[in-house]
């Protein structure tokens, strides 16, 4: 009796391989929180796996198979390019569709999703009948990236910074040398005491400009020093800490007739450094002060601005203004001055260490200007 060997190839036998071939696929996928769909070009039904209506917070049965539910989710800055990356695939243009977007979740938030695909079907046209691709929740690596990108250009912007930090010192105490230099060399050649007498007080003048160069240089290291400190976070009602500079100004204020209004929310606070601060109104209404126009009745006002992301501190005045078409690269420069006024007690310190003060607490100011018009200073905070 001979007995009939079984083939290894039954229709059950390929059935059983497909189907565990399948399992393994779909344990792969659940295992590595990738979503999967499947999209039929010309129903225009979409089947989403469990895993893509995961990565957007809903359950199973709560997006329909429409392609529409998820396009309709995409923000509307990537729309283009995701159009745009699909088309190119589906026409022949791509081997493969890729695109990075971001997606409305179930809680409202939006979060990045690799979006891959590939057409397997096409009928003899060419025309894609089926697509398969999945979703991977990318969100992660892109906070990452953006905070690399920060993280860089905080660093090149520091390194810029500090490069004309050193060439400022380096320049202002060369000159400040090389005028004690000349002097002495002059004292040594003549025999007046007359003359020597009056190249000691070029001497004394000199040596009270190098303490003040050496005094703005030393504060304004010790803000860049301090900017990692815990006293930087301190929590400040903005309301209290301006009023406190404007009644400090009192008699300033009242001797150039000047009206102020501090019109700050009572509610607003910020985590800053009370002295910057408390500084940085200084400097700016002691300037608005400073410049005011004779040619009308002068004003400060001081406001709260919120916007989603920035509580903005608005310092403005009616003052001679700033041409800011002509110094807007040199604003915020160390020992630059833009008023055209010959006034002696104008350094142009006062607006370089406001500005540092501001980056070092992490805002940021602007200005915004007219000649004869007046000025506002825009300080921002992130919320």
């Amino acid at each position: 009796m001979f007995w009939k060997r079984k083939s290894l190839n039954t229709k059950d036998d390929i059935e059983n391989k497909k189907t565990i071939e399948e399992l393994k696929w779909k344990i792969a996928l659940e295992n590595s929180e990738i979503g999967l769909w499947d999209y039929n070009v010309e129903t225009e039904q979409i089947f989403y796996s469990k895993e893509s209506k995961k990565i957007l917070g809903f359950k199973e049965h709560e997006l329909t198979n429409s392609s529409v539910e998820w396009n309709n989710r995409v923000h509307p800055d990537d729309l283009e390019t995701f159009y745009n990356d699909f088309n190119a695939h589906t026409n022949g243009s791509l081997d493969t569709y890729r695109n990075e977007h971001r997606v409305l979740c179930r809680d409202g938030n939006y979060k990045w999703i690799l979006n891959k695909g590939k057409v397997v079907e096409r009928n003899k046209a060419g025309k894609p009948l089926r697509i398969i691709g999945t979703h991977t929740d990318i969100t992660y690596r892109k906070k990452k990236e953006e905070e690399s990108a920060r993280y860089l250009d905080l660093i090149t912007s520091q390194n810029e910074r500090l490069h004309n930090f050193t060439h400022i010192v380096s320049h202002n105490l060369k000159t400040h040398i090389g005028n004690f230099k000349n002097i002495l060399e002059f004292i040594d050649e003549t025999n007046s005491e007359e003359e020597k007498e009056d190249l000691l007080n070029h001497l004394r003048t000199i040596s009270e400009s190098l303490t003040s160069t050496i005094v703005d240089l030393d504060e304004i290291i010790s803000i860049k020093t301090k900017s990692n400190s815990k006293d930087i976070n301190e929590r400040i009602n903005i309301y209290n800490c301006a009023e406190k500079v404007i009644n400090s100004l009192e008699m300033d204020i009242a001797h150039n007739g000047i009206a102020i209004y501090n019109s700050i929310r009572k509610g607003d606070f910020i985590n800053a450094n009370k002295s910057y601060l408390e500084s940085i109104f200084y400097n700016l209404i002691s300037n608005a002060i400073k410049y005011k126009s004779d040619n009308r009745n002068s004003k400060i006002i001081l406001q709260s601005v919120h916007t989603k992301d920035e509580l903005k501190i608005l310092v403005g005045d009616n003052g001679i203004g700033i041409d800011t078409e002509k110094y807007k690269n040199h604003l915020f420069e160390i020992y630059k001055t833009f008023h055209g006024t010959k006034r002696n007690d104008s350094r142009g310190v006062g607006l370089y260490i406001t500005k540092t003060q501001m980056e070092a607490v992490g805002g940021k100011i602007k200005v915004e200007s007219k000649l004869d018009e007046g000025t506002t200073f825009i300080l921002s905070f992130k919320k």
